[in-house]
């Protein structure tokens, strides 16, 4: 469905917003007793069972062949490589540093889709780009001067172009059913990083402080398989371009629930930064075309940008954008 849409879809698209704008701050609460990597497995281990539930309860057919491999490889970018970015640069960036790296992927994907041969470049999305570039830079030099360290940041930003490329790599896979695409996704990931994990030596600690757990149960339960789900019912029945907003949004959660919350101050330049990034979101990745004088407005190319995480096209195949 692509009018307007009624009250429901609403509410969901606000709550979608809301919950997915606090996933960071929950990170941030989870890293303080967790260590990153450790801590995103047992984010995405439960989280996998409760969507391989549901698809028991569906008895949605398992993928094959060429779609189990897009699939697997969806794991091993938008779960395993994604969140061990995004976790790790979380241990020392603010939850706000890491909302505004994840409300690019939109702009990413659009980007990226070109150099895989999968749309036509758009100078539109070329121009959103330069303006969300102006304001990541702006949000670095912040974070710089209030001692952030530069491979924090960098990791927020690679973890949301990993996410990015991961919803462009898998549309050149069969379709999958989605809770299937994410449960298995969920599980790889999972799995990967608990081998980073030991790899890399970090105390696999089961959480005792409460905030730890609570911050663990809410990322489970509200930021992964709710996230999942309420993108899903408003993709079906709005259209790709007006869910991908909920991305863009998230930021204007996250900001001033981590300054409440977790006391984390938010500088005029970091706003303006900020800003400039989600302006250029917009006008590169949401806005109707613009046509330049003398020539027709290109067509909207909807396909990985206007609904940045689709895998194989489409609603049916849709897997939500990870949220950190």
């Amino acid at each position: 469905m692509s009018g307007r849409p009624d009250a429901r879809v609403l509410a969901v698209f606000a709550a979608v917003v809301l919950f997915g704008g606090l996933n960071a701050v929950a990170v941030r609460y989870s890293n303080q007793e967790l260590a990153p990597f450790w801590g995103g497995a047992l984010r995405l281990i439960p989280a996998a069972v409760l969507l391989f539930a549901y698809v028991l309860l569906r008895r949605a057919a398992m993928p094959r062949g060429r779609a189990l491999l897009g699939i697997a490889l969806y794991g091993v970018l938008g779960f395993a490589v994604s969140y061990a970015f995004l976790y790790f640069g979380l241990v020392d960036a603010p939850a706000g540093a890491a909302a505004v790296a994840v409300s690019l992927v939109p702009l990413m994907t659009l980007v990226l889709a070109p150099l895989h041969g999968l749309e036509r470049f758009r100078w539109q999305a070329f121009g959103g780009a330069i303006v969300s570039a102006v304001g990541v830079a702006v949000v670095f030099a912040d974070q710089l001067d209030a001692q952030v360290g530069l491979v924090s940041l960098v990791a927020l930003l690679l973890g949301a172009a990993t996410v990015a490329e991961s919803t462009i790599v898998v549309k050149k896979f069969p379709r999958s059913d989605p809770a299937v695409t994410n449960a298995l996704g969920m599980a790889i990931g999972a799995g990967l990083l608990v081998a980073l994990s030991l790899v890399v030596g970090e105390a696999q600690a089961v959480p005792r402080a409460a905030p730890t757990i609570l911050a663990l149960a809410y990322l489970v339960v509200v930021g992964s398989v709710f996230l999942f789900m309420g993108f899903l019912y408003v993709l079906q029945r709005w259209t790709a371009s007006a869910a991908s907003y909920q991305l863009l949004f998230m930021p204007l959660v996250t900001l001033p629930a981590a300054s409440f919350l977790r006391g984390e101050e938010v500088s005029g330049a970091f706003a303006i930064g900020g800003a400039l990034v989600l302006v250029g979101v917009y006008v590169g990745a949401i806005a109707p075309p613009i046509a330049l004088p003398g020539r027709r407005a290109p067509e909207l190319a909807v396909a990985a940008a206007a609904q940045p995480a689709v895998a194989g096209g489409g609603a049916a195949a849709f897997v939500p954008p990870n949220c950190p």
